[in-house]
């Protein structure tokens, strides 16, 4: 997730874990769905994503943001019911919130390798109007505009 976020022009440079709270400043925030720690998505029961869903609900009424994107389609169907859903912008609001969900960043989503993962952020990025922080793409201040 961490590179995908730096290559997509979420962040000025390659954050580490340690420095999710300073994801803060830039305006963005991570969350989960389920706050119980599993090594792997399969250890949850649909209980837990379903209790989780509706706590996030709660959450993001509380906190009120402009998005939440969610990591991995299985997580998000599971949580809120949307059989349907695929990568990309929802068509409904969760908590005032537009939603779009990304790709699960997992090393064992071979659909998504790191680049391709990088693109699915930054259309998230460019949806939510927010520059390229990164400099690698050149639509920010830091670059310049490709041409």
């Amino acid at each position: 997730m961490w590179p995908a976020l730096h290559r997509s022009g979420f962040t000025p440079h390659l954050f580490r874990p340690e420095e999710e709270r300073d994801l803060l400043g830039l305006g963005l925030g991570i969350t989960s769905i389920v706050r119980r720690p599993t090594a792997r998505a399969a250890e949850l029961t649909p209980d837990e994503y379903l209790q989780g869903g509706e706590d996030l609900v709660r959450r993001m009424e509380a906190l009120r943001p402009v998005w939440l994107a969610f990591l991995g389609v299985t997580g998000y169907r599971a949580a809120f019911g949307a059989v349907g859903a695929g990568v990309g912008e929802q068509s409904w609001t969760i908590g005032g919130a537009r939603v779009w969900v990304l790709p699960n960043p997992s090393g064992l989503n071979a659909h998504y390798p790191p680049s391709a993962l990088a693109v699915e952020f930054a259309k998230l990025r460019v949806a939510t109007g927010l520059p390229d922080r990164s400099g690698l793409i050149g639509d920010g201040p830091f670059g310049q505009q490709a041409g």
